[in-house]
């Protein structure tokens, strides 16, 4: 047993305390033996205290060391241990020079089988230097490590990286004299062998092995690497439900976000060779919660947006930020969307009347969220010009289920809502139901009827007749125009009522009159008709005479 007096205290990263020999210790570290000559003459005394900050693993890796020590210079090496007794030998200076066949020796004898590893050794040993990467990183070991793993990923698939030996160091693309390019030959819905496989390293670990093959960043033009790294985000997000992730994932968030807008550089070059409309969707919501730079989700989301009128609603439907208020849906995303598509040149009216048609059932779809506001509402349903929609109808069903899913919604509130709405582009059966809607202001009921009377001309057979409404769709104006004055929040509405009255009676009399002149113009075209001995057919007598829309 080791006289007392020479145990020395060991503090390790200011968490735990070791009480070691210090001749035993000595004998293997040349760091060892330094620190505990400057802590004798501080002290001058023969019992001291020294301290390791940031040691490599901390307590477990001391423990290693102290074992290798007090077995005579001995340890079993691993794949699962090489990389931390490596790193922990170089900080202790545990060099031949200190004593022969010394740890650092051992290890680097160890590693010189590196490339005749199995597979999931070297996912081993690449998964245990998370804990101390810098010092893995600064010895080489873990450039050796993944020159490895490329190496077994390059002679087991159809694709390569490339890897093959270089006599020469001297080229940037060579790392240890390991050269490396990447091949695309895959096609774009294809998932190599090893990706599930590498979902286990940590990533830093992965942002490293994309450094190493120059694909980081801007410089990533490899599809492969691409959907590799969108794979490994989608697991890591996958992976938020499992204990302690969340924990893991805020300290690696740096890490998440650039592998994120490494993803989206990948994507942006392949463009729609690469991704179809709704597999760019796919990839938006993979990476919008990894902290991408805004340039990259511009990037993006002008890739999506110019191909807009290919996506579905279900591709729409992007979940928005929950907790404290917020929308069910990123509509913020699709108003993003819109515009892009809206600008782009070369759109042709089929393409916007899809998008017309998208749009309407989109609006259907968030319109019951409680927490849209009428501004946002209104922003998508004016985002597209008129003549992307032939009918209205699908507005005015969205504004409704907007209307009853927000009960407290004011007089003016509905007004405005119902002012997105073009009224010549209302069916008949719509405007009747908008008519006869309680929800619905009255001001704007009245001007959805009113607006039948200015439809386009239509031309039979050289007449011009103006489409006009009839007696008894003129004739409900009046009530609506009584229950507007009921109406306790329209009362400014209530001092127009009597002037609009009177305009709609002497519209009533013109009626009248119209349609004497329609009855004329009938018989006239009857007797032209039969003077030619023309049958005249059911057709044109419906076509020659005007009518007006009808409610009843």
């Amino acid at each position: 047993m080791p006289d007392l007096s020479d145990l020395i205290k060991v503090d390790v990263n200011g968490q735990h305390t070791f009480f070691l020999d210090q001749m035993i210790m000595s004998r293997y570290s040349g760091k060892f033996k330094k620190m505990m000559k400057q802590e004798r003459r501080k002290a001058q005394i023969m019992k001291s205290e020294i301290g390791f900050d940031d040691f490599p693993c901390g307590a477990d890796g001391f423990e290693l060391i102290s074992r290798f020590c007090y077995n005579g210079g001995r340890i079993k090496i691993s794949t699962s241990n090489v990389c931390l007794l490596h790193c922990s030998a170089m900080v202790l200076e545990m060099t031949d020079e200190v004593s022969p066949c010394n740890l650092i020796q051992q290890t680097e004898t160890f590693l010189e089988g590196l490339f005749y590893w199995t597979w999931s050794d070297i996912l081993i040993s690449l998964k245990s230097c998370d804990g101390f990467f810098q010092y893995a990183d600064s010895s080489g070991i873990l450039e050796k490590l993944i020159c490895s793993l490329l190496s077994k990923i390059t002679h087991n698939s159809d694709f390569q990286f490339n890897a093959s030996w270089s006599s020469s160091s001297s080229s940037p693309e060579t790392i240890n004299g390991f050269k490396f390019f990447t091949s695309n030959q895959t096609t774009p819905d294809s998932k190599a062998w090893w990706f599930d496989d590498l979902t286990i390293l940590p990533p830093k670990i992965v942002v490293k092995v994309i450094k190493v093959i120059g694909a980081y960043g801007a410089d990533n033009n490899s599809l492969i690497l691409t959907k590799f790294i969108l794979h490994y985000l989608k697991t890591a997000l996958h992976n938020k439900n499992c204990v302690g992730y969340e924990s893991l994932s805020k300290s690696c968030s740096m890490e998440y976000a650039e592998l994120a807008d490494t993803a989206v550089h990948g994507v942006a070059l392949m463009g729609k060779t690469g991704f179809s409309c709704r597999g760019l969707f796919w990839v938006l919501r993979v990476v919008s919660d990894l902290g991408l730079i805004k340039s990259c989700r511009v990037g993006l989301e002008r890739l999506i947006g110019g191909m807009l009128d290919k996506a579905t609603l279900d591709d729409l439907l992007v979940p928005g930020h929950s907790g404290g208020g917020g929308v069910v849906y990123d509509v913020n995303l699709v108003l993003r969307l819109i515009r892009v598509f809206v600008s782009s040149d070369g759109v042709t009216m089929q393409r916007m009347k899809r998008i017309g048609r998208l749009i309407d059932k989109y609006l259907r779809e968030i319109s019951p969220d409680q927490y849209l506001k009428v501004s946002k509402f209104l922003a998508v349903a004016e985002s597209l010009p008129d003549c992307a929609r032939d009918s209205f109808d699908g507005v005015y069903r969205s504004i409704d289920i907007y209307i009853e899913s927000h009960p407290k919604l004011s007089f003016d509130e509905r007004s405005r809502l119902c002012r997105c709405l073009n009224y010549e582009k209302l069916t008949l059966e719509a405007c009747k139901d908008l008519a006869k809607n309680p929800r619905i202001p009255p001001r704007t009921a009245i001007q959805a009827l009113m607006s039948q009377q200015t439809k386009s001309q239509k031309k039979v057979d050289g007449l011009e007749t103006t489409l006009i409404p009839s007696k008894e769709y003129l004739l409900e104006i009046p009530t609506l125009l009584a229950d507007a004055d009921a109406d306790d929040n329209c009362s400014e509405f209530s001092e127009e009522s009597e002037e609009m009255k009177l305009h709609i009676q002497k519209m009533q009399c013109r009626v009248f009159e119209l349609e004497k002149v329609c009855k004329e113009m009938r018989g006239q075209m009857t007797r032209l008709l039969r003077e030619n001995n023309v049958t005249t057919s059911p057709a044109l007598n419906r076509a020659a005479v005007p009518r007006g829309p009808r409610l009843c």
